[in-house]
This record gives structure tokens, sequence and C-alpha cells, in this order.
């Protein structure tokens, strides 16, 4: 019965991982990456959760003849703050994950 003892510190461990992985989720839930385009005209702000919190375009880039071009730089500010993001999660959410050869796993 003694590999019943390792299965039980085995399972202990496990929870523990778990509820400290749920935590590092919210913690990035509540983080906010900034990403720019334009040398700053259009900032784009998401969560660590990849949703959109703000978009802030500044005055002197809005063109009405040039309309493709905000278009733009809103999209690429966007696509700058979504690849912040996924690099956080991946920095945080990748503690868990060391060593270990989990495919689709953070």
């Amino acid at each position: 019965m003694r590999g019943m003892g390792n299965m039980q510190n085995m399972m202990k461990q496990m929870q523990k991982m778990q509820k400290k992985m749920a935590e590092a989720q919210e913690e990035l839930g509540e983080k906010r990456i900034e990403g720019t385009a334009g040398g700053g005209m259009v900032t784009v702000i998401v969560s660590g959760h990849k949703e959109v919190l703000e978009v802030t375009i500044k005055e002197e880039v809005v063109d009405p003849e040039d309309v493709e071009m905000l278009q733009d730089l809103v999209l690429a500010a966007t696509n700058d703050a979504l690849k912040k993001a996924d690099e956080l999660t991946n920095q945080t959410m990748g503690q868990f994950t060391k060593g270990m050869n989990l495919p689709g796993m953070f």
C-alpha cells in the first residue's frame, strides 16, 4: 500500500498547482497590455484575456481622405497588443508546464 501514499501526495500537489494556475489566469485577466502603431498615434489596450479595453486615436492622424491608413493603424496597434498579451500569457502560464512536453499547452 505504499503506492497509495505517493498517489495521494501527487494528487495534493496537482491540486495546489491547479489552484496556482487558476490564480495566475485571474491575474492575467487584470493585466492591461498596450499596443501602439504610427509612433503612438493609435493605442490599443487589451486585457490579459485578450479583450480590447480601450482604443485611443490622436486627432492629427484622422484624415477623412485616407480612412484606410487609420484602419491599418488600428489593426496594427490591436495586433501589437494581442501579441504582447500572448507573450505575457506564455511567460506567466509557462511556469506551470516547464519541463513537460504537453502539446497545445501555453
